[in-house]
């Protein structure tokens, strides 16, 4: 059930970037809310925001003008070190998965876990060995990313950004380096995982094969909200 006050809250959140004395301005005066457990996707063509308007809720871009509060935390009065824990407790994957090459899938979907001074090495391991076991991936945990097909690494990153239980996942176009069928694949498994876990996904996308996924659908042109699309509850 998705309770009654938002995880994520924008008002009046506007953004822009300067080249030289030119003002390009990306997002105009947008006003949402997103819910926990909800499953949003932001859909809209390219350079629409969607991309900059995910990366203001995971607080990698400060916020310009308007308000925007995510998970408790008010990101306009936020301290760097306020940002750092915000940032810990969400989940991000992202279209080109991420992984670091030199380390095997089971050491890429602990490193969320490395500077939390709850776990040892031993409590990640095991934490990031109970994930892959959920992912369909556990007798791959020793192999490198070079050594998966790309599906099989979107599934490593999908672990990776649960295994910290954050309360918000933010998905950046998952499904565009693969094909139909893993594509479909993937979301329809972070589905099931963020179900089980009641975790908010927000996920910007191209791809209209996977919007039956969506409880609600957010549509972005020009940096503007233009229509929301409540899709089931």
């Amino acid at each position: 059930m998705i309770s009654s006050a938002p995880i994520i809250s924008a008002r009046g959140l506007s953004h822009w970037f300067e080249d030289g004395l030119k003002r390009n301005q990306v997002l105009h005066d947008l006003t949402l809310d997103i819910f926990p457990g909800e499953i949003v996707l932001i859909t809209g063509p390219s350079g629409s925001g969607k991309s900059t308007l995910l990366k203001l809720i995971g607080a990698q871009r400060a916020v310009q003008h308007g308000e925007l509060h995510v998970n408790g935390h008010s990101l306009n009065s936020a301290s760097p070190r306020e940002l750092v824990g915000i940032r810990r407790g969400i989940g991000v994957i992202f279209q080109s998965h991420h992984l670091l090459k030199s380390l095997t899938v089971c050491q890429n979907v602990q490193m969320p876990l490395s500077h939390d001074p709850r776990h040892s090495a031993a409590s990640s391991r095991a934490a990031a060995l109970a994930l892959l076991e959920r992912v369909g991936l556990r007798e791959h945990a020793h192999k490198l990313p070079a050594q998966m097909s790309g599906g099989q690494n979107q599934r490593v990153a999908i672990a990776r950004a649960l295994v910290a239980n954050p309360r918000i996942v933010l998905a950046d176009e998952p499904t565009a380096s693969l094909d139909k069928n893993t594509g479909r694949e993937a979301v329809e498994l972070l589905q099931n995982l963020a179900r089980d876990s009641g975790v908010t996904i927000v996920l910007v996308t191209h791809d209209n094969r996977i919007l039956d996924v969506a409880d609600r659908i957010l549509s972005l042109e020009d940096g503007r909200l233009v229509d929301q699309r409540q899709c089931r509850r």
